[in-house]
């Protein structure tokens, strides 16, 4: 009897463990087969027209936003509001269509404070003309930008890991 129960014992271990992995096998297989929300597998777009609407309607200076998204391009983040030295901030960040990360970042200020706060170690590295307007090219410790006045006080920089090429397509569509 001894034998037996001992044997029904190692049975029903290697079952629960054979339950186990298959439980496992569906559960790893619904991981990655389930699609997340959006449909995609990338970062979820953010909606931001109706916010750059209503920035517009309240910020200092002329506010600016790309209006079409270059193709393939997707918001990611989405802010307007005072800063933490009280100065009126807008963001818009965004995938590109190559993966790469930019922003469109205005604030009152100090233009060389702007500039810093977005492109930290920012040092000029020549021009760019985007449809008849001068930008002032930075390269950063990790990011670079473009930067020109927002008028009024305002600066605006476009900034991120996408390259010049890709942030002068942002420049091309704000509006």
């Amino acid at each position: 009897m001894a034998g037996n129960s001992s044997k029904r014992g190692r049975q029903t271990v290697r079952d629960m463990v054979l339950s186990m992995a298959a439980v496992g096998v569906v559960v790893v297989v619904a991981y990655f087969s389930i699609p997340s929300a959006d449909g995609k597998g990338g970062p979820h777009a953010v909606p931001y027209q109706v916010e750059l609407a209503s920035a517009k309607r309240a910020a200092p200076y002329p506010l600016l936003g790309p209006q079409p998204l270059p193709e393939g391009w997707t918001a990611t983040s989405v802010t307007y509001g005072r800063s933490d030295d009280s100065r009126a901030a807008w963001h818009l960040g965004m995938n590109t269509a190559s993966g790469q990360y930019a922003a469109v970042e205005q604030a009152d200020g100090k233009p060389d404070d702007v500039v810093q706060r977005n492109v930290p170690g920012a040092k000029p590295d020549g021009t760019a003309t985007v449809a008849g307007q001068e930008w002032q090219r930075v390269q950063g410790d990790h990011y670079r930008g473009l930067v020109r006045p927002a008028g009024d006080g305002g600066t605006t920089v476009l900034a991120g890991t996408a390259s010049y090429e890709e942030l002068a397509q942002l420049a091309a569509a704000l509006k």
